[in-house]
């Protein structure tokens, strides 16, 4: 049985978060020839952008680099992650009212305990 490549494990990484290539790339800030290129194997994957891949999507390194261990580390809480990203884009007004928003929320599951 043929060996999978850094190229593949990239495609199923990125597949498995349900990423676009234009995403990936997008994410990555690379072109989207460049991630395709990366996923072919028909560029040199320079390690910056391995350790970019790990730690943008809580890719395991040790899987990306060599197939071994599980896709994605442990423990991580993406949904969260990508809260805080998003958060932190928005202007002190909205975060004021997202803020509020999650006490409404928070009152109201309590209410229906």
């Amino acid at each position: 049985m043929e060996k999978e490549t850094l190229g593949q494990r990239i495609y199923q990484a990125r597949k498995a978060m349900g990423l676009t290539q234009q995403q990936f790339a997008g994410d990555l800030k690379i072109s989207q020839t460049h991630a395709s290129s990366m996923e072919l194997n028909t560029r040199t994957i320079h390690d910056r952008y391995i350790k970019m891949i790990c730690f943008t999507y809580g890719v395991s390194e040790q899987w990306l680099r060599n197939g071994k261990g599980a896709m994605f580390e442990e423990g991580r809480d993406f949904r969260l992650e990508e809260l805080i990203s998003n958060f932190k884009k928005l202007d002190e007004h909205l975060q004021d009212y997202v803020l509020k928003q999650i006490r409404l929320a928070l009152e109201y599951q309590e209410k229906e305990k």
